[in-house]
């Protein structure tokens, strides 16, 4: 309990100094009432990512989160699952599953493990991952992420996709910044500067932008965007780099070397993701 404690008031702390920067023109009463509900209303999220060595391991996890985790997190009212399947490539061969789930409060993220852990239902049924022997592990190994959603977009969109699921390109991003001021910075180009706006107008279906308050490559922001398939992918980001938005944007002196390295993950939802 103790540790859950310092972790949630670590997340504070994190929230207070990494958040989205203040923009330098005055607001008025009724603008910065305004901006205080928004900010109240920011989801959180968590990323688990989980590393397989053989396709017995892939499979216990796929037959756990379908049938035991998502079930019993939907007790709790949680929607808007996403389970997805990392797409291999010549850079990355290892086989990854990665599971979205979106929280109200720190507090709905601290409470759900014990939570599930009550419930029979879910102990029966995931019962070959929750038991699994110390010399069969069902992973290789978990990562976990914990985000908070930017001020622009404070809750979760599920993309409108009805293609076939193995077509979908879900594009996972990191953005990392050299300190923590530059990081906050590019927080800001996305958020004052306009790049959610320019996402929305070109078609990207983001399903969440989030700063991370805990992760292994911080400071850094992570977001999800969603696209029919490759090309059309392709085509987005074509149209994004060539605007005259995004040239306005990177020219701007302001926003100039706010950011370090990026990761990118090509994924693709399962059957019994919920979009």
């Amino acid at each position: 309990m103790k540790t859950i404690q310092l972790f949630l008031l670590l997340a504070t702390l994190v929230i207070a100094s990494c958040g989205n920067p203040s923009s330098e023109t005055k607001e008025t009463p009724g603008s910065a009432e305004a901006k205080e509900n928004l900010q109240s209303d920011r989801e959180f999220y968590q990323i688990k990512i989980y590393s397989f060595h053989t396709e017995e391991q892939v499979a216990t996890v796929d037959e756990y989160l379908k049938n035991a985790l998502m079930p019993a997190v939907k007790k709790q009212g949680i929607d808007k699952i996403g389970i997805f399947k990392s797409r291999i490539s010549d850079t990355d061969t290892v086989q990854k599953t990665f599971v979205l789930l979106p929280f109200e409060s720190l507090l709905q993220f601290q409470e759900l493990e014990n939570k599930i852990l009550e419930d029979s239902s879910y102990l029966a049924t995931g019962k070959d991952y929750i038991d699994a022997n110390f010399d069969n592990p069902p992973y290789t190994r978990i990562q976990s992420i914990i985000l908070k959603a930017f001020p622009d977009m404070p809750k979760m969109e599920v993309p409108d996709l009805d293609n076939p699921r193995s077509e979908r390109i879900y594009e996972l991003r990191s953005y990392e910044s050299a300190t923590e001021k530059y990081y906050r910075n590019k927080v800001d180009m996305f958020n004052a500067g306009g790049e959610i706006p320019l996402f929305d107008r070109l078609d990207f279906q983001a399903v969440f932008y989030g700063e991370v308050l805990s992760g292994t490559n911080m400071p850094n922001l992570m977001y999800m965007t969603a696209h029919a398939n490759m090309d059309t992918r392709d085509k987005h980001w074509d149209t994004f780099v060539n605007s005259p938005k995004w040239k306005e944007l990177i020219a701007m002196p302001k926003y100039q070397n706010n950011m370090s390295h990026i990761d990118m993950w090509f994924l693709y939802p399962t059957e019994y993701s919920d979009y």
